[in-house]
């Protein structure tokens, strides 16, 4: 039987994981600007965000797309 999350490359990866390596490497102003969603714009949190990622899955989306296409592997 195949693995399904094979092909996944957010296999393995937490939200939390994600947001704190996108805030890590753009910081706060970056990622509000890159995905503009007020949860990164105005009065940024690490909780507040992922309450609001995990609530609204286009947001997710985004911030998701975002990680993988700043961190890919080429």
């Amino acid at each position: 039987m195949s693995n399904p999350q094979a092909n996944n490359p957010l296999h393995g990866k937490t939200l939390e994981h994600i947001v704190k390596s996108l805030v890590d490497y753009y910081g706060w102003d970056g990622l509000g600007w890159r995905v503009e969603i007020r949860c990164f714009t105005h009065d940024p949190s690490l909780k507040s965000s992922l309450k609001f990622l995990r609530k609204t899955p286009w947001a997710r989306k985004k911030v998701e797309d975002l990680y993988l296409f700043t961190f890919r592997q080429d």
